[in-house]
């Protein structure tokens, strides 16, 4: 029997760990307000770090703290003083790209486990065993390898190596995201958390120059290099298809990008994962089309299936439409249930309406269709839709409901 991979899912707020956890994730990553590669997410205050830790370990949840910016010369005392305000909070691991910040850990924190960023670019055994000999206990491989690059790694790494691949997410056109562009339009450093997503603009091609359509005086020139011109935006990944192939490659941990991305994001695409790695792990593997429709249901791009199975020198994944598809209308999360009344409270994310078709989504299962036949606000008053933003209220419905469900637009 294989071993069966960790569900590594993003928390970019405290009610999205809370999402990815009821989902399934056995481990969450997130970031504290400094030297994370996410600076745009909302992230964890120092209060708000030992609070997510406590209420994950509480469920059997690992949490790692992303400290994976290269930081510069004159910011080094102020990470030393970070880690100093953090070192009562029991991480399982940090997640670290640069030698140098690695090295302050070990020497602050050496008894926490230390996970390589894919920002580090590790592509080979070589790489891998070179991070171990520093004390690394995970390595999060460059996003460009193949699936048959990264068993050959395995086969060539100490068994007690782990090795951490991203799943489902976001792509850069960049190696493994290391990318100049952000800051070479706008200032925002992409190397250090900031990075404006330049790469999923919109540009037009005018003659042998490329002018974004808010910027028209930077013209930026097209050069072909070998009769290839490679505009920018990339395709997200999905590997939902491919979970036997992933499995038996000998990946320790299923990455799921999004901090940035939404509460609803984090819990259909943890939950859809954990189904498919249930049903292979029960010995009797099927695949569900319904699978990829739940993914479908989020905001995401064209999907493919990275670079598992194409080298990127060959296909780099690039968009045929630059626009995003837009997920299901989320309308509001489940707070409680009074199962003699079938009356369920919830609190609002989005407008929603008496006679709207919605769906059910829980820990588990994909979506399924549930009857509404009453409204009500907070003081049991009937009413016909949700109008203000958060609002708690309760529907009478058909269907068993728990704390932490989700209603989602049909």
């Amino acid at each position: 029997m294989m071993k069966r991979p960790e569900i590594l899912s993003p928390a970019g707020n405290f009610e999205k760990m809370k999402s990815a956890i009821l989902f399934g994730a056995d481990a969450v990553y997130l970031a504290g307000e400094v030297f994370g590669m996410r600076a745009a997410a909302d992230n964890f205050t120092v209060d708000e770090l030992a609070e997510a830790v406590k209420y994950a370990h509480e469920r059997n949840v690992k949490v790692y703290l992303t400290l994976n910016t290269m930081p510069r010369e004159y910011e080094y005392p102020a990470l030393r003083s970070y880690l100093e305000k953090i070192s009562d909070i029991p991480f399982d691991a940090m997640i670290i790209a640069d030698v140098g910040v690695l090295m302050l850990v070990k020497e602050m924190r050496p008894d926490t486990d230390i996970h390589i960023s894919t920002q580090a670019n590790a592509s080979s055994s070589a790489a891998c065993n070179a991070w171990y000999n520093l004390g690394a206990k995970r390595v999060v491989l460059a996003r460009e390898l193949t699936l048959d690059e990264i068993k050959e790694i395995k086969r060539n790494i100490p068994p007690d190596l782990e090795i951490e691949c991203f799943m489902h997410g976001s792509m850069c056109i960049s190696y493994s995201g290391r990318c100049l562009l952000s800051g070479h339009l706008v200032d925002r450093d992409a190397n250090r958390g900031m990075c404006a997503q330049p790469c999923r603009w919109n540009y037009t091609i005018r003659g042998y120059e490329i002018e974004e359509e808010k910027r028209p005086e930077d013209k930026m020139p097209i050069e072909e290099v070998n009769g290839e011109t490679f505009i920018m935006a990339s395709r997200d990944t999905c590997t939902i298809e491919h979970i036997p192939e992933l499995v038996e490659a000998g990946i320790d941990s299923f990455k799921i990008e999004g901090r940035m991305k939404s509460q609803y994001y984090t819990a259909v695409v943890t939950n859809t994962y954990k189904m498919a790695l249930d049903s292979y792990f029960s010995g009797e593997y099927k695949y569900n089309p319904l699978w990829l429709e739940e993914l479908l249901s989020v905001s995401h791009r064209e999907y493919a299936t990275g670079y598992y199975f194409n080298d990127p020198r060959n296909d780099a994944n690039l968009v045929s439409n630059n626009g995003y598809m837009k997920e299901k209308a989320f309308l509001a999360v489940a707070l409680d249930y009074d199962e003699k009344k079938g009356l369920a409270k919830f609190e609002q994310r989005n407008k929603m309406f008496l006679t709207d078709n919605i769906e059910l989504l829980t820990p588990g299962s994909v979506g399924e269709a549930i009857h509404v036949t009453e409204m009500y606000n907070e003081r049991l008053e009937p009413i016909e839709d949700t109008k203000h933003p958060y609002m708690t209220f309760y529907m009478k419905v058909d269907k068993k409901i728990r704390p932490g469900d989700i209603i989602r637009a049909k």
